[in-house]
C-alpha cells in the first residue's frame, strides 16, 4: 500500500487543495500539523531539503514537494502510477 505523508498547517489554502486533490484520488495519507510544534516543523524543513513551507509531501518516503508539484504531477499523468499499489 502506498504510504503518503503531508505536513500542514490549519489556514493553509494549499494545504486544503492537496488534501482535496488526494481525497479525489481515494488516497489515504497521514497528516502531520506542524503549526503548534517547531520541533515538528524544524523535522519536516530537514527532511524536505530546506524548505519551510507547508504542504510538504511525501510518497512512500519520496519528497514530492508542494502543492504546486502535486499538481503539476496530477496535470503530467505522474500522480496515479504514483499512487498505484
Amino acid at each position: 500500500m502506498t504510504q503518503i505523508e503531508i505536513y500542514t498547517t490549519p489556514l493553509c489554502g494549499f494545504c486544503h487543495a492537496a488534501k482535496r486533490l488526494l481525497n479525489e484520488k481515494g488516497a489515504a495519507f497521514a497528516e502531520t500539523d506542524v503549526s503548534r510544534d517547531p520541533a515538528l516543523r524544524q523535522a519536516m524543513t530537514e527532511r524536505a531539503g530546506g524548505r519551510r513551507t507547508v504542504p510538504q509531501i511525501f510518497i512512500d518516503g519520496t519528497h514530492v514537494g508542494g502543492f504546486d508539484d502535486l499538481a503539476a504531477l496530477e496535470r503530467e499523468g505522474k500522480l496515479d502510477p504514483m499512487l498505484a499499489d
